[in-house]
């Protein structure tokens, strides 16, 4: 499992013309399921994601949570985080998890945040979608 964080002042999921999902200040997590991936490792990495301290504090130094500072997370999955480009010009995604498992991780990651009274927006799982954001600081975090 992938999950990479931008922290944002700003970000939207659109499909087609219609923005499904939106946040203010707070994190942008793509979210990417792999094979062997379980619930245990969906539970540590929203853990992660909750507690994470990437926002400044008074100081401007990096001590505070998404939690602390009351922000919301977008999660939009995103089996590309799984691409393979080792060999040749074209990315692999053997490493992605099946859609049907991945939507049901995906969905947990995003249940488990909102368990911990964050403000979660999502993308709709396998839609083509158009992802627009306000990066902070720029602020990028890989977890795995």
């Amino acid at each position: 499992m992938r999950v990479l964080l931008q922290r944002v002042t700003s970000a939207s999921v659109r499909v087609g013309d219609q923005i499904v999902g939106q946040i203010d200040h707070g994190l942008l997590a793509l979210v990417g399921i792999g094979h062997g991936d379980t619930p245990d490792d969906v539970v540590r990495l929203a853990e992660k994601t909750a507690r994470l301290r990437i926002f400044a504090d008074r100081s401007g130094k990096m001590n505070h949570s998404v939690v602390d500072v009351g922000g919301g997370v977008l999660a939009v999955s995103q089996f590309t985080l799984l691409a393979d480009c080792r060999r040749g010009r074209r990315p692999a995604f053997t490493d992605a998890a099946d859609p049907s498992i991945a939507k049901e991780l995906y969905e947990q990651y995003c249940h488990h945040l909102s368990n911990q009274n964050i403000p979660v927006a999502t993308g709709i799982f396998a839609a083509d979608m158009s992802v627009s954001l306000t990066n902070d600081g720029p602020v990028t975090i890989l977890l795995e």
